[in-house]
């Protein structure tokens, strides 16, 4: 059976024949821009139970593998909880460190990294020192026209207004310590989990294996740790990264970190 034809669209008045509108979904939205690379890595969703003393030297830490970290901006206010700064060198350092580290779990909690909209003090400071002073000047100025423009700032300066100006009470934080795995460096290391007929002969034995060994030292009223000093932070890094997980007895791991300052 021949299939009937369909009728052409009927013409306007000035004989032009109707078009039929394209439905908007079937039109694709242009790409996303790419987010530029810049030197500072902005950080989110970081334990906001971590003292930031405590939180800048762990992202210090957890970066400085990467390239020098000329420096790390976290502070405990209601706007800036949970976030930082880390700034590098160079674009290209802040790119291979955000790749590899975003999601890492620091303090439980899988970090959110992107690349920060403008350069940091520490990065024009040293690498366009001459213009340093007119971009302070200029991140200033913008800070103030910004200050009470989110809600959030908004809820807060009322609060204050309405409490004379007074300051608003912060309650206090718990006291969090820093997870032995992110303590920095100590040519003192800390054991855990060792045999409890180990000796002291058997671990200076073990450390003797790797250069500028001082002393060991086990605790007779804990049989399953003991503190073992190197001359220096490297020669310690060294062993520990060697015998971190070593099963002395042939089941249990040795855990390795080291010692608190």
């Amino acid at each position: 059976m021949a299939e009937t034809a369909q009728p052409p669209p009927p013409p306007l008045a000035n004989g032009q024949a109707i078009i039929a509108p394209v439905p908007v979904a079937a039109v694709a939205a242009p790409p996303a821009p790419e987010q530029q690379p810049t030197e500072t890595l902005y950080i989110q969703n970081l334990n906001e139970k971590i003292k930031i003393p405590v939180l800048k030297a762990s992202l210090r830490g957890l970066f400085k593998s990467y390239g020098e970290v000329l420096d790390v901006v976290a502070h405990g206010n209601l706007r800036m909880r949970g976030q930082a700064f880390v700034s590098f060198e160079s674009p290209e350092i802040a790119a291979k460190a955000l790749k590899e580290v975003k999601g890492f779990p620091l303090y439980s909690k899988p970090m959110q990294i992107s690349f920060a909209r403008t350069r940091s003090d520490a990065v024009v400071k040293k690498l366009d020192a001459e213009n340093f002073d007119a971009h302070k000047s200029e991140r200033e100025e913008h800070k103030k026209k910004t200050r009470y423009t989110n809600p959030l700032k908004r809820k807060f300066k009322a609060k204050r207004e309405m409490d004379g100006g007074a300051a608003v009470p912060v309650s206090k934080r718990p006291n969090v310590q820093m997870p032995d795995e992110y303590l920095p460096p100590n040519k003192i290391l800390f054991l855990q989990n060792l045999p409890e007929n180990v000796s002291k002969d058997q671990l200076t034995t073990l450390f003797s294996q790797y250069p500028n060994l001082y002393e060991v030292r086990l605790i007779p009223t804990k049989k399953d740790i003991a503190f073992v000093e190197y001359l220096d932070e490297g020669s310690a890094t060294v062993a520990k990264d060697a015998l971190h997980n070593y099963k002395l007895d042939g089941e249990n791991k040795i855990k390795i970190t080291f010692a608190r300052k």
